[in-house]
């Protein structure tokens, strides 16, 4: 595997293969050349979330424009867990938080929910997904999580297979404890929900504990901020579930 000089990342839209070019945006341009100062030689590495990671060349630099040249591939391309991220937006600093570390801890797909409680500000997918790509940059990840539109609870419950089994992050302290309860767990699709500042209302938590493949689980004896929680959920069903021990398991993907 070749060593990029400075360990620079840059998420690319464009296939990525031996002999191929990739042109730069006025961002990304703006980025190496004027942030990390990069200059026509220099390497990095670069991925697409589909063709693994690739080391690259500057090919040309310009202030608002530049292309790169493909020179062999690094690491190969992963497959994350088959885990979802159910959340209901927040305030905003802590909405961004949350998908910046679902993206770090290895969820496939993040899907903001609307709850009954629910009390945020409008959602941008946009700008959500941008810190996920971040998020990859840093990490060293070669896939992207994917951000989905919000939708209500209700709603996609409505559609929900009953395949994905759901973390259900429960407030009421008559669940189980989730390392308990995922010691115990299956492999396979999952999903972790977890609720707004205000708690999920009586019918809803009402309705998930009544689902097939609901796994309602405490997360201790303290009260947790949704972000907070968002990341002990996450790391829990790492170790106990997901590929923190190694290869990922059978069936991850988004």
């Amino acid at each position: 595997m070749a060593e990029v000089a400075g360990k620079i990342r840059l998420f690319v839209e464009a296939p990525l293969g031996h002999g191929a070019t990739v042109a730069l945006d006025p961002a990304q341009a703006h980025y190496l050349f004027a942030v990390m100062r990069l200059a026509a030689g220099d390497r990095l590495a670069v991925f697409n979330g589909r063709d693994g990671e690739w080391l690259a060349e500057v090919a040309a630099a310009g202030k608002r424009s530049g292309s790169l040249a493909l020179v062999e591939p690094g690491q190969p391309q992963r497959v994350p867990p088959d885990l979802w991220l159910l959340f209901a937006p927040i305030k905003k600093a802590r909405t961004d938080f949350i998908v910046e570390k679902a993206a770090e801890l290895g969820a496939a797909r993040i899907q903001p929910v609307f709850t009954r409680f629910t009390n945020a500000e409008r959602i941008r997918p946009d700008r959500l997904r941008a810190h996920a790509v971040e998020a990859a940059e840093q990490c060293g990840e070669t896939y992207v999580a994917e951000v989905a539109e919000p939708v209500k609870l209700g709603h996609l419950l409505d559609g929900w297979d009953p395949a994905r089994r759901i973390l259900f992050c429960d407030e009421s302290r008559t669940a189980r404890p989730a390392a308990a309860a995922l010691a115990a767990a299956p492999r396979g699709p999952w999903a972790i929900l977890i609720g707004p500042e205000g708690g999920f209302s009586a019918d809803e938590a009402a309705r998930l504990r009544a689902m097939p493949g609901v796994l309602p689980v405490t997360l201790g004896p303290r009260v947790l901020r949704a972000d907070t929680a968002a990341c002990a959920a996450l790391a829990l069903w790492q170790a106990a579930l997901g590929d923190w021990g190694g290869e990922p398991p059978p069936g991850g993907g988004a």
